[in-house]
C-alpha cells in the first residue's frame, strides 16, 4: 500500500494542484466584489473583474495626454530599468568579493566583518541619506537596491566558497595552479550557479526596495504608479499593477532558473532527481 508521503502524482496533476489555490482565491474574489458592488455600486474597495479590466485595457493602450506616454509600458519599462541595472551591480559585486574573500583568508579577515555589519543596516533607514547624497534621480534608487541585497549576496558567496571540498584546492595546487588559477577554474564555476540562485531569492527583496524608493521620489515606475493613485482609492488600478509586478518577477525568476538549468545542469541533478 502505498503511503500519502510517497506519493507524487504525475506532471498534470501537479500542474493542475500548483493553479488550485489561485483558481480559489480568483473565484472568491470575484464573487466578494460582485456581492459588494451590487449592493454599493459606488464601491471603490473591490472593483469587478470587468471595472479592472476597462482600467488595465486604457492604461495599456491610451497615452497620458500630459506625458505622452502610454502609462503601463512606461512604468514598466522605468522600473525594470532601475531593477535591471541594480541587480546587475548587486550581481557582479557579490561575485568579485564572494570569490575573493571565501578563496583567499587575508582578504576575508578584514573585510567579512564589514559585509556583515553593513548586512545589518536596515536599507529603508538610509533612503533619506542617499536621496541627499544622490539626489532624487535614478542614482538613489539604485543605490538603495545595491545596498539591500549585495551584502546577502556576498556573504551567501562568501559561506558556499568555505563549504566546497578543501581537496579541490589542494589537488589543484599540487598541479600547479597559482592563487588566481584556484579562484577562477575551481572556485568560479562552482560559485555561479550559486550566485543565479541567492539571486533568485534576492529578488523580492530588490523589488521591495524598489518600490519603495518609486513611492517617494519618482516621475515614473510601478511603484510610482500605484502610491500616486492611492489617495483615489483607486483600487482598480493598484490591484492589476500589484499583480502585474507579481507576474513580472515570476517571470525573471523562471528565465533566471531556466538559465541556470541550461548552463549549469549538474548543479540542479538533486532536483532532477527528487522531481
Amino acid at each position: 500500500m502505498k503511503r500519502l508521503i510517497n506519493l507524487r502524482g504525475g506532471r498534470g496533476l501537479r500542474i493542475a494542484l500548483a493553479l488550485l489555490p489561485f483558481i480559489v482565491l480568483a473565484t472568491a474574489y470575484i464573487a466578494i466584489a460582485n456581492q459588494k458592488t451590487e449592493f454599493n455600486p459606488n464601491q471603490r474597495l473591490f472593483p469587478t473583474a470587468e471595472q479592472m479590466s476597462q482600467t488595465m485595457t486604457r492604461m495599456a493602450t491610451q497615452a497620458d495626454m500630459r506625458s505622452g506616454e502610454i502609462a503601463l509600458w512606461a512604468d514598466t519599462r522605468a522600473s525594470l530599468q532601475r531593477l535591471g541595472i541594480g541587480v546587475a551591480i548587486s550581481a557582479t559585486a557579490a561575485l568579485i568579493f564572494g570569490l575573493v574573500s571565501g578563496g583567499i583568508p587575508l582578504f576575508r579577515a578584514p573585510f567579512s566583518p564589514l559585509i556583515t555589519v553593513v548586512s545589518l543596516i536596515p536599507p529603508m533607514a538610509i533612503l533619506p541619506i542617499l536621496f541627499i547624497v544622490f539626489g532624487t534621480g535614478e542614482m538613489a534608487k539604485i543605490a538603495l537596491i545595491v545596498i539591500g541585497i549585495t551584502p546577502f549576496l556576498i556573504r551567501d558567496l562568501q559561506g558556499e566558497a568555505l563549504r566546497l571540498p578543501e581537496e579541490q584546492r589542494i589537488k589543484a595546487q599540487t598541479l600547479g595552479a597559482n592563487s588566481w588559477q584556484v579562484l577562477i577554474r575551481v572556485l568560479l564555476p562552482q560559485l555561479t550557479p550559486r550566485l543565479i540562485s541567492t539571486t533568485r531569492l534576492a529578488l523580492g527583496s530588490a523589488w521591495l526596495f524598489l518600490i519603495a524608493a518609486e513611492a517617494i521620489a519618482a516621475q515614473s515606475g510601478l511603484g510610482y504608479r500605484i502610491f500616486l493613485v492611492r489617495r483615489y482609492l483607486s483600487m482598480d488600478v493598484i490591484l492589476p499593477y500589484v499583480a502585474w509586478i507579481t507576474l513580472l518577477a515570476f517571470i525573471i525568476d523562471r528565465a533566471l532558473y531556466l538559465i541556470s538549468r541550461k548552463w549549469f545542469g549538474w548543479y540542479h541533478v538533486d532536483e532532477q532527481a527528487s522531481a
